[in-house]
């Protein structure tokens, strides 16, 4: 009946560790990556708007959207302000910064980088 007990034992710690081995983690490799962008459907005075404060006040990295940078092409309000809501939100989003730019960006898991331009993508 010992014997039995221990065997019991054993197997089910086989099971476990077999679980805990084959379960996916939430380390930075296994992650989703996420990007914030521009609303296509937002006016364009409304991100422009955002573009500029996210550029300003908000504190975003906008020197690849400058003329003659990588981000600078394609030159449309929509691509600047998707690139600079990006910068703004990889940036402050674990202190509570969010993607929402009064309704003008939403959250995406389609990486928008495109050619030379790439969005950065943190954990």
């Amino acid at each position: 009946m010992k014997a039995m007990a221990i065997l019991s034992a054993k197997i089910l710690l086989f099971y476990f560790l077999l679980c805990v081995s084959i379960t996916p983690r939430s380390d930075a490799a296994n992650e989703e990556k996420h990007w914030c962008v521009a609303d296509e459907q937002t006016p364009d005075d409304v991100l422009q708007k955002a573009l500029d404060w996210a550029c300003g006040f908000g504190g975003a990295d906008c020197r690849m959207i400058q003329k003659h940078n990588a981000c600078f092409l394609p030159n449309t309000l929509k691509d600047h302000a998707s690139y600079a809501f990006n910068s703004y939100w990889q940036k402050y989003k674990h202190q509570g910064g969010s993607c929402y730019f009064d309704a003008a960006a939403m959250v995406t898991d389609l990486d928008p980088s495109h050619g030379s331009c790439k969005y950065e993508s943190l954990p």
